[in-house]
This record gives C-alpha cells, sequence and structure tokens, in this order.
C-alpha cells in the first residue's frame, strides 16, 4: 500500500516528539513497517531533504534556540537533542552555522533580553519541523467551514521575507524553497524571531502572483541583507482577521469568505493580504486541526 502524506507527516510527528532518541533511517522505517529504501524516497520527496538531514537540522534547529535560552553545559543540549557527544554535535553545529556552539551562545541576539531569547527559541523550536512543509497539498479537500471574523488594530511589523512571481499551483514549492532560506539567514545572524512563518501576497493577478514567504522579526536588522532576503515593513492598521482550520487545499475558500464579509461591512482591502502558519504540520498531523490566521488590512 502507497504510503500517503497523512501517514508520512505521523511519521515525521513521532521523530521530532522524540529529540534524544534514535530516528536514523533504520528506526524511522521499523515504526513506519517500510522498507529503507521506500522511505527514503517518500521521505525527501516530502521534505526535499535526506531523512538524516531533516532530523539533524531539526535537531540543530533546537539546540541552538537552546544555547541563546538558558544556560545549560553544551554537552547537556547536544545529548538532549540526540548527539552522541559534545565533539560530534560542535562539528556538525559548526557546519551548519558557521561558529562553534560557545562562540554562537556568546554572540547572542541582535536584540538582547532573557524573555526575547526565550520567545525566540520557542518560535524556531515549533517551526522547525515543518518549515519546508507549508501549504503542501493533501489532495483531500474538504468545504470551507464557516469563519469567525473581526476587525483587530494592527500594529507595525517587521519581517524578513524572500519575494518570488509564481502560479497558484507554484505557491508550496516557492515557499518550501523561500521559508527554510530565511528561517536558517535569522539564525545565523542571531535576528529575534518574533512569530511564526508566514505568506504575504503583495500582488495577485490572473496569472501569477507576487509572494513573500518569511518571518517576523523584533526589529529590523542594522546590516545589509544577502542571499536574496529583503527586509520589509507591514504597517499598523485597521486589518480583517480569521482563523482558517482545516487543510491549505482549502484556503481559497476561506479568502472568498473575507472577501464577501468585507462587502457586507461596506469595507474594503487596504494592503495586500497575508497568512501566518500557526500549526505545524510536523508535530500535528491531522491537517483538520491546522490553523492558519488570515489578516487583511482594511479601511
Amino acid at each position: 500500500m502507497p504510503l500517503q502524506t497523512r501517514e508520512l507527516l505521523e511519521l515525521l510527528a513521532v521523530a521530532n516528539s522524540r529529540p534524544g532518541e534514535d530516528v536514523s533511517l533504520a528506526s524511522l522505517a521499523r515504526w513506519a513497517h517500510r522498507s529503507r529504501f521506500d522511505l527514503h524516497r517518500k521521505l525527501r520527496r516530502l521534505t526535499g531533504q535526506t531523512p538524516k538531514t531533516y532530523t539533524t537540522r531539526v535537531r540543530l534547529a533546537r539546540a541552538a534556540g537552546d544555547l541563546l535560552s538558558g544556560e545549560r553545559q553544551v554537552s547537556a543540549i547536544a545529548f538532549d537533542h540526540g548527539f552522541g557527544s559534545h565533539e560530534v554535535f560542535t562539528r556538525t553545529f559548526t557546519r551548519r552555522f558557521g561558529r562553534s556552539p560557545r562562540s554562537y551562545r556568546t554572540r547572542g541576539l541582535t536584540v538582547p533580553g532573557r524573555h526575547i531569547a526565550t520567545a525566540h527559541a520557542s518560535t524556531l523550536g515549533a517551526a522547525a519541523p515543518c518549515i519546508s512543509l507549508y501549504r503542501i497539498s493533501l489532495s483531500d479537500r474538504k468545504p470551507a467551514v464557516p469563519l469567525d471574523i473581526s476587525i483587530r488594530d494592527l500594529a507595525t511589523t517587521h519581517a524578513l521575507v524572500i519575494r518570488r512571481r509564481v502560479t497558484r499551483d507554484e505557491i508550496a514549492t516557492a515557499l518550501s524553497e523561500s521559508l527554510p532560506a530565511v528561517f536558517d539567514y535569522a539564525q545565523r545572524h542571531g535576528l529575534a524571531v518574533a512569530g511564526p512563518p508566514f505568506a504575504r501576497y503583495p500582488e495577485v493577478g490572473m496569472g501569477s502572483l507576487v509572494i513573500e514567504g518569511g518571518i517576523t522579526v523584533v526589529e529590523p536588522p542594522s546590516t545589509a541583507l544577502t542571499d536574496g532576503i529583503e527586509a520589509i515593513v507591514i504597517p499598523a492598521g485597521r486589518a480583517a482577521v480569521t482563523i482558517h482550520r482545516g487543510p491549505y487545499d482549502s484556503l481559497p475558500e476561506s479568502y472568498q469568505q473575507i472577501e464577501k464579509w468585507m462587502r457586507d461591512q461596506d469595507l474594503s482591502a487596504a494592503g495586500a493580504p497575508w497568512e501566518t502558519y500557526l500549526t505545524d504540520p510536523g508535530e500535528q498531523p491531522d491537517p483538520a486541526l491546522w490553523e492558519t490566521e488570515i489578516v487583511q488590512p482594511v479601511r
């Protein structure tokens, strides 16, 4: 029987919930009752990475957050995240982030403060398992659920994004490339992350659209950005806000509900809409429980 996307997400959820245990391909194959070859191929197709690269990336991201948000010994953090020795952890970490764990901790975040470091670690730790999987299609589209829409006053938001022009069918692919890149850039440069990954749509046309995939940050970076990453400012103002519950495939219907609600309220769009991915499918494999916040600025 083919290994479906839902089953793969359930397997990733198990692996991500056991940070100190063996999550080698052989172990994953035993849990899934599949051959290593079949599982390797399907996980790579889903995540864009080999199983080993995927699990190592998630563990390093979480370990990096722990280094900044506490004072525990590096060796203890390494062990907690499944690294067999301090030396292996240091070597792998340095290769990933360009500096040793001790140097990474000493540099800290560009915005100091224990509460900021704790929030940064929590956000990145939650997003790491699924940073390349947001907007995946499950091919089980269900009717849109009626939304609870309200008006909210939003503060000015700073964010790092990668901007791409794509067709609607390319949204998931574009985000699977841009979100991990922005995520890694923020970690490498000590930028304090303020919230979950998001996608913003500054231009929507009949044949294509412009998508900005990224993460919000506590304050704008003070140095020039590289690797195609841009800093943007989303201005303060009123917005229609709602929570879409369910698979990403039904997000278009939720946007249509918002548009109808705005017409009924005699409101018009005052800027680009965006969606924030509140639920990590890498930890919650049931798409019925996924939550995505949709924000549409209005006037």
